[in-house]
């Protein structure tokens, strides 16, 4: 079972986020509080978990958690200041809309920007370590999935209801055949071939 949490002598946000290497749809992050006592066998990284099990644990968390937020940065954000930057604007907006103010956030990965006067630490590999970023990576990448499953019926050409946005062969045979749409980041690398594609 995953640590519960960092530093357990302050109330603890944990930070993770969805979507950055997909060539179309918003990077969505989450930030999750979950209570002390909380405890759950099944919640791992939501790589690690199928798309019933993640669908069985975020009502769990939005039910149980002290506090937690969903947020998003989408492509023409990401396209004006990159994939990184968009990541971590996300999870700042997902700790802006916390109604629990957090007294220290823990980030999965090894990269941060400083969120107003509140510690942080980057902790690799942290959605498989820590309960909090477990719960913000099931929460981030739930709601970024029905967000482009959504979208998959508007743009059924490109299959986003499975490929969910991310660069399978059958996305890119569908930019190949359909062109692009408002949604994709076009500063992404959309095709293996791509030398330049005009837009």
């Amino acid at each position: 079972m995953l640590e519960l949490k960092y530093d357990y002598h302050s109330i603890e946000a944990g930070c993770d986020e969805a979507g950055r290497g997909c060539l179309a749809g918003p990077v969505f992050a989450a930030a999750v509080i979950l209570p002390d006592n909380f405890s759950d066998e099944l919640l791992n990284d939501s790589k690690q978990l199928s798309e019933k099990q993640r669908a069985g644990l975020r009502p769990v968390i939005e039910r149980e958690a002290l506090a937690w937020a969903v947020a998003s940065v989408d492509n023409h954000e990401i396209d004006k200041i990159n994939i990184l930057n968009a990541s971590i604007l996300a999870m700042h907006r997902a700790l802006d809309q916390l109604k629990v103010r957090p007294g220290h956030i823990i980030v999965d990965g090894n990269r941060f920007k400083k969120y107003r006067d509140i510690p942080h630490l980057c902790i690799v590999k942290g959605d498989g370590k820590y309960m909090s970023i477990a719960a913000a990576s099931v929460l981030a990448k739930t709601h970024r999935d029905e967000y482009m499953e959504n979208l998959h019926a508007l743009f059924p050409v490109y299959n986003w209801k499975k490929n969910k946005g991310y660069p399978t062969q059958e996305h890119r045979k569908g930019i190949e055949q359909a062109g692009v749409t408002e949604f994709h980041r076009t500063s992404f690398t959309l095709l293996d071939s791509q030398l330049k594609i005009q837009f």
